[in-house]
Formats: C-alpha cells, sequence, structure tokens
C-alpha cells in the first residue's frame, strides 16, 4: 500500500491500524532547536481521542471508546528541543473491542471501504477497518502538533470549528466559544440545538454530517507555488484524504459561481506604507500562493456511515463470488464527525504550512 507518506519538506508518514497494537509517525524535515514535549502533543491528541466530553458533559456525537492515546517521543529529540534528525510518535491502541467486527469478514459495509480495499488488496484488516478507520487521524494529529508549534514561533495561528452539524447553522463565530461546547461551534447557542438534534439522530440508529471552517491568520505572502504545487490544491488535498471529507471550498467557494468579476475581485490599497485588500473572496490565496490575508476555508463532513439501522449490502463467498445479505452494523461509532475531525483539519493544514514555510528558508 502507497500513499502513507504526506509533505515535501516537512514531511511525515503514518502507520498502524485501529484495532492493532498502535498508530505512529515518523517526522523527517521538522528543523532542529523547536522546543517541544509529549504535553504539547498531548494536548492535541486530547481534543481528538474517542470518548472525549467537553467540561465535563456526555457528548452524543462521539463514540463510547475509550482511548487514553497517550503520545510517547521515541526519537529525535535531546533535553527538549528538536535535533533536526527524525521524530518517531507512537501511539498505543488499549481499548479494541475487535469481536464487534467478526460479522464482517465477509461482508461489505455500505458507504466504508470494505469493498474498495478487498477489491485492490484481496487482504484486508476488517477489525474496524484497518488504516481506512477514522483512528488513523490519531498519528496525524500527533504530528501535526508539532507542526504547529513550529508554526507558531512564525506567528501563525490555525484555529477550526464547526459551523454546521445535524442541518443546523451556527450564527455567530466567536472564537471563545469553541472549546466550551460539545460540537466545537463558535456559537454556544447554536451547539445546544446541534446537540439536541443529535441526540434525536442517535436514538433513532442513524448519523449526521457537517460542515467544518477553517482560518488560518499570520500567514505571510508567498507561500506555495503556482502551478502544479498550488497552495490552495494542497489544502484540498490534505482535507480530502481525511475519509469522511466529501467537500471543499476556499474563500467564497462555490457561492463565487453566482457573482461577478466587479464584486468578486479583492480590491488593493496602500495602507501604512503596505499593500492591503479591502476584501478576502478569494480566501486569502491569489494564483495558489498566499497574499497575506486570513486564509479562510470549508469542508464538507459527510455522515457516518456505521449506522444502526438494516442495511442492504453484499458479502463475498469463500470461491469469491458474491450474494446479497443485510448488515446490521454492531460496535461503538460516532454519529457526527465534526467536533473530532476539527482538531485532524487543523492538524493537516499545519503539516500543509510548515511544508511550505521551510520551502522559503
Amino acid at each position: 500500500m502507497a500513499g502513507n507518506t504526506f509533505g515535501t519538506n516537512f514531511k511525515v508518514t503514518t502507520f498502524g491500524e485501529s484495532h492493532g497494537i498502535g498508530l505512529g509517525c515518523i517526522i523527517d524535515g521538522c528543523p532542529a532547536g523547536l522546543e517541544i514535549n509529549e504535553e504539547i502533543i498531548q494536548r492535541a491528541l486530547d481534543r481528538r481521542k474517542p470518548g472525549a466530553s467537553i467540561n465535563g458533559k456526555l457528548n452524543a456525537a462521539v463514540t463510547a471508546r475509550k482511548e487514553p492515546d497517550e503520545v510517547e517521543i521515541l526519537s529525535g529529540l535531546f533535553e527538549g528541543k528538536t535535533t533536526g534528525t527524525a521524530i518517531a510518535l507512537e501511539i498505543r491502541n488499549t481499548s479494541q473491542h475487535s469481536a464487534d467486527y467478526g460479522n464482517l469478514a465477509t461482508t461489505f459495509r455500505p458507504g466504508h471501504a470494505d469493498f474498495t480495499y478487498d477489491a485492490k488488496y484481496g487482504n484486508r484488516d476488517y477489525r474496524g477497518g484497518g488504516r481506512s478507520s477514522g483512528r488513523e487521524t490519531a498519528a496525524r494529529v500527533a504530528a501535526g502538533a508539532v507542526a504547529a508549534e513550529f508554526l507558531r514561533t512564525k506567528g501563525i495561528k490555525i484555529t477550526a470549528y464547526t459551523i454546521r452539524a445535524a442541518g443546523i447553522d451556527a450564527q455567530k463565530r466567536n472564537f471563545d466559544e469553541i472549546e466550551q461546547n460539545a460540537l466545537r461551534a463558535p456559537d454556544n447557542e447554536a451547539a445546544e440545538k446541534m446537540q439536541a438534534r443529535i441526540e434525536e439522530i442517535r436514538k433513532n440508529g442513524d448519523s449526521t454530517g457537517g460542515i467544518i471552517e477553517c482560518v488560518v491568520k499570520g500567514c505571510p505572502v508567498g507561500l506555495g507555488e503556482p502551478v502544479f504545487d498550488k497552495l490552495d490544491a494542497e489544502l484540498a488535498k490534505a482535507m480530502l484524504s481525511i475519509g469522511a471529507v466529501k467537500g471543499f471550498e476556499i474563500g467564497d467557494g462555490f457561492a463565487a459561481a453566482d457573482s461577478f468579476g466587479s464584486t468578486n475581485n479583492d480590491c488593493m490599497h496602500v495602507e501604512n506604507g503596505n499593500p492591503a485588500f479591502d476584501t478576502n473572496h478569494a480566501g486569502g490565496i491569489l494564483g495558489g500562493i498566499s497574499n497575506g490575508n486570513d486564509i479562510i476555508f470549508r469542508i464538507a463532513v459527510k455522515p457516518v456511515p456505521s449506522i444502526f439501522k438494516p442495511q442492504e449490502t453484499i458479502t463475498k463467498n469463500a470461491d469469491g463470488t458474491f450474494q446479497n445479505t443485510t448488515l446490521e452494523i454492531k460496535g461503538r461509532h460516532d454519529i457526527c464527525l465534526c467536533p473530532r475531525i476539527v482538531p485532524v483539519v487543523e492538524a493537516m493544514t499545519a503539516l500543509v504550512l510548515a511544508d511550505f514555510y521551510l520551502r522559503l528558508i
């Protein structure tokens, strides 16, 4: 299986499966001298880990699986600073209920990668989906925490949050409220409505999706290359590499299709002797290169495919033929992925920006 490595200068290779011994990553290209420790990485992992609650309240959106997601730094540090050599991070699995997936050895779950993995490789880890499981993102978040710490030293801040879930929109953008509610929405009132609706959906044995927005502040002019390595193209690749993400837009996105050049163009002026933009319809990127404005993009998150309703699917027989069947999924599953994908979005954004920043040096 190829495609386990992301990045060029700041390069990350992830490994591990949902129900294996553990997961982890190798970071190659992190500059020497960066102060980093397990506590910084652990804070990021704690926001993504299963079973997490906010302010001690049950989160109806997420799985009941309990994992400490404790990270261990195996290499690449000396006296609290990076040495410039490869950084190895490991996260052990401790709460696998593999028996919950016994009926999936030859049956393909609708909406999952079961069929395509089996068709391509002929041998798949059906326990939680193996590499196709959302748990794979733990390694991304660990690596992203290192990238984010590097970017922090350069004055770059990444903030993601849920703006829509279960058909309910956030009406405001108050970043102080993001970590005050179960949906990681910048609107506590809207989050309460989202949570109530998700609880109804959970009781009905179904799932739901949503939209996550991400804002990058402090990004300098010049990140990105103008042809195949456009900054927005790499961000799109990073976001669409997250299993549940089915759409990406930057700036005005698809709304730009119904606008005019006279209203969509970001006119410029001089402010304190420096170039400045009147608006930010482009989302902070022009010609694939950051223009100094805030980078703003959104992703669409599909409903969780593992639902507790009977679904029509197929089973693969021992002789390679197929037959129709009805599947009822068991186990512990998220209802809405948005709150747990928020830190993954931030992590992947950090990996992209760190990679491009190092191209400037």
